[in-house]
């Protein structure tokens, strides 16, 4: 299929849409759809959070008579089920919409092309793939989860041009400038969850919330704070070592804390649950946790945690993405490192990553790397 410059225009501005929803649709996916007749816009929508209407439908409500003989611009394939809303690729027949163009099929077992095979049945041109890659960078989390049965994992990590974390003594507070930590206030908000272990709780005390007030002035006013989603914050505690006078507790945002055997604990508020896990003998323990956050629904996982727990995710191969954030510092050689990679001893066996980004933050850099053999 052929698509004119033209259909690329109309659904970038469907893609623009769907990333309205990158703060609240979890665990859905973002989407976004535009109506097009005689080559205007009729009407245009995006999904803003699970249980409210669809993209398609919101497009539908503005559109209204203006439907019938529009195209259809969709940036993940129409629903064909009934969930908490009714299907969209009914609603679309129903309009009288002449042609839809997806960029992707949905991978969700309950669509997984029922949608566009509804579509095409009744009599409605559908075509597939525009614009593909872009709409599978937006949902990369909910892609995951249908595709593998576990988040998508992004790892962040701060360290000095000499690759440390801290001082000798423990120092870390604060390694980069205002922007690098603003930036790091929006990757949190993105994410359904964040992960850290009881270690760098110990050390650190973090709340592990999304501050909205750090956010840059023009993000604050295209997304108040109410629309700003606080993800589950997730503590690895096997040793029931996290207690109720740390700052965890001190914000009302979902908290679950992870043990493979049950512990005694004190009594816990509302907000927090314990989740108690059994490994076997073919999954290890981070594996199992990855998989039980898959069936809870968590698409995007934001890890924040010291060297070992960073070191044992990447050896386990369990992170698929790096966020890198440089500062213009020097430790030296007797400051603490930024990942232990055990029984690691050959250069040939170092994890190789895809650079895809660099971004400048002040004086600071931000690197971002995807799993994958470099091509040069």
């Amino acid at each position: 299929m052929t698509f004119t410059q033209q259909d690329q225009e109309f659904m970038q501005l469907a893609l623009d849409l769907a990333a309205q929803g990158i703060f609240t649709t979890t665990p859905n996916p973002s989407v976004g759809c535009v109506l097009v007749k005689e080559g205007a816009v009729v009407g245009k929508g995006f999904h803003a959070k699970a249980g409210e209407p669809h993209a398609e439908v919101m497009a539908l409500r503005e559109a209204g008579n203006q439907a019938k003989d529009s195209i259809a611009y969709v940036t993940l394939e129409p629903c064909s089920h009934f969930g908490r809303t009714p299907p969209c690729a009914k609603g679309l027949i129903e309009a009288g919409v002449k042609k839809v163009i997806v960029a992707m099929e949905d991978p969700n077992p309950l669509v997984a092309g029922r949608g566009i095979s509804m579509l095409r049945e009744a009599g409605i041109e559908t075509v597939v793939g525009l614009l593909q890659e872009k709409a599978e960078a937006l949902n990369k989390g909910f892609l995951m989860r249908m595709r593998a049965g576990r988040p998508y994992v992004r790892l962040k990590m701060a360290m000095t041009i000499d690759g440390k974390t801290a001082t000798m003594t423990g120092e870390s507070k604060w390694i980069t400038g205002e922007l690098a930590r603003s930036d790091v206030q929006m990757e949190r908000a993105k994410s359904s969850a964040i992960l850290s272990a009881s270690g760098t709780v110990l050390v650190d005390d973090p709340s592990l919330n999304v501050r909205w007030s750090q956010f840059p002035p023009e993000l604050q006013q295209r997304y108040p704070e109410q629309n700003v989603r606080q993800p589950v914050r997730i503590i690895m505690d096997s040793r029931a070592r996290v207690r109720a006078y740390h700052q965890l507790f001190q914000t009302t945002s979902p908290l679950w804390l992870v043990e493979f055997e049950k512990k005694n604990r004190e009594n816990l508020p509302h907000f927090c649950e314990v989740l108690t896990l059994s490994s076997n003998e073919h999954q290890s323990k981070l594996q199992t946790l990855m998989y039980d956050l898959g069936r809870r629904q968590i698409n995007s996982l934001w890890v924040e945690a010291g060297a070992n727990f960073a070191g044992a995710l990447l050896a386990e191969e369990l992170v698929d993405e790096l966020i890198v954030y440089i500062a213009p510092k020097l430790l030296g050689d007797q400051a603490r490192g930024l990942c232990h990679l055990p029984h690691l001893t050959k250069l040939a066996d170092a994890p190789l990553w895809q650079l895809e980004s660099i971004t400048q933050l002040g004086q600071d850099v931000k690197l971002v790397y995807v799993k994958g053999v470099p091509t040069c």
